[in-house]
This record gives structure tokens, C-alpha cells and sequence, in this order.
């Protein structure tokens, strides 16, 4: 057992992180103005679209809907196409960047909507454009908001990544299925398990101080 965790586990948690840190990057980078148009086009918001909102809304809750595991193997024609296989940690980073950036989106857009309307109405009645309060109102007053979605997200994110090891992406998950489960090793499991639930704390423990930091409502 411990050639296999001295020799594997070091590996596993890298792997974890690469995927972890890569898919919950660009699920930041893709979810985020999504979140924004959902809430700028939504009734009474500030540049209302009824239909653009509800179709990118019905869209975001189709994928929201999809276990993890299922849209991976419904999406393996295209993600062989795109990333040129269908197994590994490339293919599983493309899956979780499309199965996270909707649930960012949505959480984003819980945080907008989470802004003050008395606050956004009052620079409105100032005579500030949409844009400037989209830019000066509504993103920096979500700050605290954004990244507790952030954290949430990333948290979601290293569970789905113990399923990698379905696609052979390596990672803890892999590492938990080949010599825990189907070697019946049950301390390997739980040393996964435990460096699974260090990695959560530490991501949940950072993510909550920065957003109290970011809080303008404690300052």
C-alpha cells in the first residue's frame, strides 16, 4: 500500500489540481458575463430582452440538469473532435469547463441580482448610463457575492473530478477507483477521501475570507 501512495498519490493530487484549477478558470472566464446578460436582459433589468433571456436561461438549466457523469460520455463524439480524444485529463477538463460555466452563470447572476436596487436606482437618477452603473454599480458591489459563487463552483468542481477516473483522467478519483475499489483496499479510499475533504476546506476557508474582505456591506 504505501508504494502505491508514495508512487501514486502525489500524482493523483496533481492531477486533481490541474483539472480543478484549468476548468474552474475558464468556467470564471465564460460564466461570468453570461451571468450578466442573464441579468441585464431579464424583465425590468436594464437593457430588457424577454426572449434572448429566456432562451440562454432554458439553455444554462439543460446543462445545470445533466449529471456529470452522463454529459461526459454524451459529449464524447465532440469531445474527440475538439480535443482529439476522448479519454484523459484533456477530455475531462473540456467537460467540466461545459458542465461548470453554466452553474457559474447562474450563480453570477444570484450575485447581480443580489446588488441594492435602491443604490442602483439612485445612480440611475444621477444620470449615469446602464453601462456605467453595469461597470461602476453592479460588478464591484457583487464582489463579495461572486466569489463565494466562485468557491462553491470549485468545490463542485473537485467532486466532479473523482469521476475523471470513468474517462481515465486520472486525478484522486481515478487513484480512489483503481486501488481502492477495485483492489477492495478500503485505506486507500479513505486517505482519498480525507485529501479530498482537505482540499474543500482549504478552497471553502480561502474563498470565505477573501469574500469578507470583498464585502462593502462590513466595511
Amino acid at each position: 500500500m504505501y508504494d502505491v501512495l508514495s508512487k501514486e498519490l502525489p500524482k493523483a493530487i496533481i492531477d486533481t489540481i490541474i483539472m480543478t484549477v484549468s476548468s474552474s478558470l475558464m468556467a470564471l472566464i465564460l460564466g461570468l458575463p453570461i451571468g450578466l446578460i442573464l441579468y441585464m436582459t431579464a424583465k425590468g433589468s436594464l437593457f430588457p430582452k424577454e426572449n434572448l433571456n429566456r432562451l440562454l436561461s432554458f439553455l444554462v438549466n439543460c446543462v445545470r440538469a445533466i449529471p456529470f457523469i452522463i454529459f461526459a460520455f454524451y459529449l464524447l463524439p465532440v469531445t474527440r473532435i475538439v480535443v482529439g480524444t476522448g479519454v484523459g485529463i484533456r477530455s475531462v477538463i473540456f467537460v467540466l469547463i461545459l458542465s461548470a460555466t453554466p452553474l457559474y452563470a447562474r450563480l453570477a447572476e444570484l450575485s447581480f441580482r443580489g446588488v441594492d436596487k435602491g443604490l442602483v436606482e439612485a445612480i440611475r437618477s444621477m444620470g449615469a448610463s446602464r453601462m456605467q452603473i453595469v461597470t461602476n454599480v453592479i460588478v464591484p458591489e457583487s464582489f463579495s457575492s461572486l466569489v463565494t459563487g466562485f468557491t462553491v463552483m470549485v468545490i463542485s468542481i473537485i467532486s466532479a473530478t473523482s469521476l475523471a477516473g470513468f474517462l481515465g483522467g486520472g486525478g484522486l478519483g481515478d487513484m480512489a477507483i483503481r486501488y481502492g475499489y477495485q483492489r477492495y483496499n478500503p485505506e486507500i479510499m479513505n486517505i482519498v477521501i480525507g485529501v479530498l475533504i482537505i482540499m474543500n476546506l482549504v478552497v471553502q476557508s480561502f474563498g470565505d475570507r477573501l469574500a469578507r474582505k470583498l464585502d462593502h456591506s462590513k466595511r
